[in-house]
């Protein structure tokens, strides 16, 4: 077994450079240990034309996947380099460990050590063509993160709120009287949402993922 253990601010040296991770903050995860494992880095560095540089040569398809993104960058800057660790992830499984799985790697400050955050299943669609093509597509309920402080739905009652944990509850609850039963609920974000708090949102809507659907859409 392969187990890294990771600073909270992670610093790696290469080349005789140094490159720091800001980790994004989270409370209360329910994974604080992950065995076997190799690391991807998605770096806040504002000399590159994205200000991200894309680490991933460490990667080893057997193992699971510590996926190390810094929390100041946008959703805009970090999804497309996780869409790519995906779609290797799901060709990597074809051929080789289909236990094998993806994970954010946080700072849960209420145990001052790391937490993770599984993402396996999830299918990342970023752009307006892949949202238009959804659309079409499925009749959804929706819930659309703007920011922590604009959260919007498909219901009919038009109502917004800002981000809880109590108030995604009270949104969820009244989108399923209004969905099919056998529906689930598509989650949009926009695409300048912050990495932290994109993950501040997954950490506490993870346990509802029995009624949320594993498409998420950026725009």
């Amino acid at each position: 077994m392969r187990y890294l253990s990771f600073l909270i601010i992670l610093v790696l040296f290469s080349c005789d450079t140094k490159k720091v991770i800001q980790l994004p903050e989270i409370e209360n995860t329910e994974i604080t240990e992950v065995l076997d494992v190799s690391p991807a880095y998605i770096f806040y560095d504002e000399t590159q034309p994205d200000s991200t540089l894309f680490n991933r040569k460490n990667l080893i398809s057997t193992t699971n996947w510590l996926v190390n993104v810094d929390k100041r960058l946008t959703l805009k800057q970090a999804i497309p380099h996780i869409q790519y660790l995906q779609n290797k992830r799901k060709k990597a499984s074809m051929h080789k460990n289909e236990n094998a799985r993806n994970y954010f790697t946080c700072n849960d400050t209420s145990i001052e050590n790391l937490g993770f955050l599984e993402f396996t299943d999830v299918a990342f669609y970023f752009g307006d063509n892949n949202l238009q093509s959804k659309y079409e597509n499925i009749d959804s309920c929706w819930i659309t993160f703007e920011s922590l402080n604009l959260v919007t739905t498909s219901s009919s009652l038009d109502f917004n709120f800002e981000f809880s944990k109590k108030n995604f509850t009270h949104a969820l609850e009244i989108l399923k009287q209004e969905c099919d039963e056998s529906s689930k609920i598509l989650l949009f974000f926009s695409s300048n949402m912050s990495y932290q708090d994109y993950i501040k949102i997954k950490s506490q809507v993870i346990s509802f993922e029995t009624i949320i659907s594993n498409n998420e859409f950026f725009y």
